[in-house]
């Protein structure tokens, strides 16, 4: 997916999520990346010998919701390991305070390194335990063989759904953390090639037992604060990654998961953007909607559904506003014509049996009764009715019908139909569905001043008969 969107130049496209829905959907993954580090956070030990039972729903083993988790750690909450809990708060403290001391050296891999050796020497002369990656994991001390996956119809049209909105989560993030480090080092990166080097590496990760990767605005402004600017920091980055895993592996079985814990919930910290979301809190009340029901969704229902009805909310408001903002204006006699405030303003009368009416924005499916409603409710007599589109640069099917109907109505009482101020958009769209042809090209101008003589003429004409 992330390959064809490269291909076919949609990296651009990408960008267009709206932002309150890209913030809503951090935060919740944020939420539920935390959520899942409570046990070793608290050194938790749930014991499901016991089924817990919460709003009407059984739980054998560690639910995989967020509300099934919750409960599971409130009933385990007895099982606290002390030892674990005073670990992840020290762990925690120190990555919060240690930017203060320097930013060369991460604080997360400072914190892994004393943590590991603390537990060692705690648990050996104290008698202290809390558990470690060694009882939970295998790691391996060598890269895995490349193994093909089983496919299958059912396993493809299952995983399909969460595929597609970790293809957009992913080529988001990635190209907002591209888009961040333009800005730190003023360059300028190639979006669909981004896509296309992300969807090969995620193709190719699998096949050694890798998950999904993306790029990720906290590791890169990190890189490019500590000196990296050109693809050799990302090379340099896998060199070092590839040293752990062949050479250090063994070692690594130590950390205890209480100091890992600590890690994860302070990127969870990070990635939830507080800054970002109390900023959106404080703006209009349908970005708050956008905002709160991605969130909420993907906290509690699941991603792939958080961001589709986060679409669907954004389209929604987005429509009304343009509704909204939408004028329609009737015009007789004479009246003032320019760009508000601008001082070119100019006074254009218009002559007797000829009604001006003015659209101020789009016309399209959700202004067609404005538009209808307006020209009803002129209650006038008039000859000529001059449409004036010169603040309209979207038509859609449903503005061509109204026309359309417009047109039958004004052709019942012998009203000729003249267009002003057409833009490329609406008149390209008009002369495909041939309503060009149906009002007469000859009736079609670009300024209001050309329309009103053809106006007069016709309005004339009608007077004499």
């Amino acid at each position: 997916m992330l390959i064809l969107l490269g291909v076919f130049k949609m990296g651009g496209l990408v960008k267009f999520i709206p932002y309150t829905i890209v913030i809503g959907f951090t935060a919740g993954i944020a939420v539920t990346i935390a959520s899942g580090q409570i046990g070793d956070f608290f050194g938790l030990s749930p014991d499901f010998s016991q089924p817990v039972e919460f709003l009407g729903k059984t739980y054998t083993k560690m639910p995989g919701d967020f509300i099934g988790k919750i409960a599971v750690y409130v009933f385990s909450m007895h099982t606290i390991n002390w030892y674990s809990f005073a670990m992840s708060v020290i762990c925690l403290a120190i990555i919060f305070l240690w930017p203060k001391i320097t930013n060369r050296i991460p604080g997360s891999l400072v914190v892994i390194i004393l943590a590991t050796l603390a537990n060692l020497l705690l648990s050996r002369f104290f008698n202290l335990h809390t558990d470690i990656i060694n009882d939970r994991y295998v790691i391996p001390s060598s890269l895995p063989k490349p193994t093909l996956p089983s496919l299958s119809v059912s396993t493809i049209v299952t995983v399909f759904p969460t595929a597609c909105s970790i293809a957009v989560l992913a080529a988001i993030e990635s190209l907002l953390s591209a888009v961040v480090a333009d800005g730190m080092i003023g360059t300028k990166h190639d979006s669909n090639t981004e896509l296309i080097g992300q969807g090969i590496g995620n193709i190719l990760s699998p096949l050694f037992g890798g998950l999904p990767a993306t790029g990720a605005i906290a590791r890169t402004a990190t890189n490019i604060k500590n000196g990296g600017r050109t693809p050799i920091a990302g090379i340099v980055h896998a060199l070092v990654l590839l040293v752990i895993v062949v050479f250090l592996g063994k070692y690594v079985v130590y950390i205890p998961m209480a100091a890992l814990a600590a890690v994860l919930i302070n990127v969870a910290w990070n990635m939830a953007g507080i800054p970002a979301v109390k900023a959106l809190l404080k703006g209009q009340k349908s970005d708050i909607c956008v905002l709160a029901v991605t969130f909420l969704i993907t906290v509690f229902v699941d991603l792939t559904v958080a961001i589709a009805v986060g679409l669907g909310f954004a389209a929604f408001f987005f429509i009304k506003k343009m509704i909204d903002v939408s004028e329609m204006q009737t015009r007789q006699g004479a009246f003032a014509s320019g760009i508000k405030g601008s001082g070119n303003d100019e006074q254009i009368v218009i002559p007797d049996g000829v009604l001006v009416y003015e659209i101020d924005g789009p016309l399209f499916f959700g202004t067609v009764r404005k538009f209808e409603l307006a020209v009803e409710q002129a209650g006038v007599a008039y000859r000529v009715l001059i449409i004036r589109m010169r603040n309209t640069i979207y038509l859609d099917a449903g503005g061509i019908r109204a026309l359309e109907q417009c047109k039958q109505a004004c052709d019942r009482k012998k009203i000729t139909i003249i267009i002003s101020g057409i833009h490329t958009q609406p008149y390209m769209l008009m002369e495909k569905m041939g309503m060009c042809d149906a009002l007469g090209k000859e009736n079609i101008f670009d300024n209001i001043t050309d329309a009103l003589k053809r106006a007069e003429e016709v309005s004339n004409q009608k007077a004499k008969k």
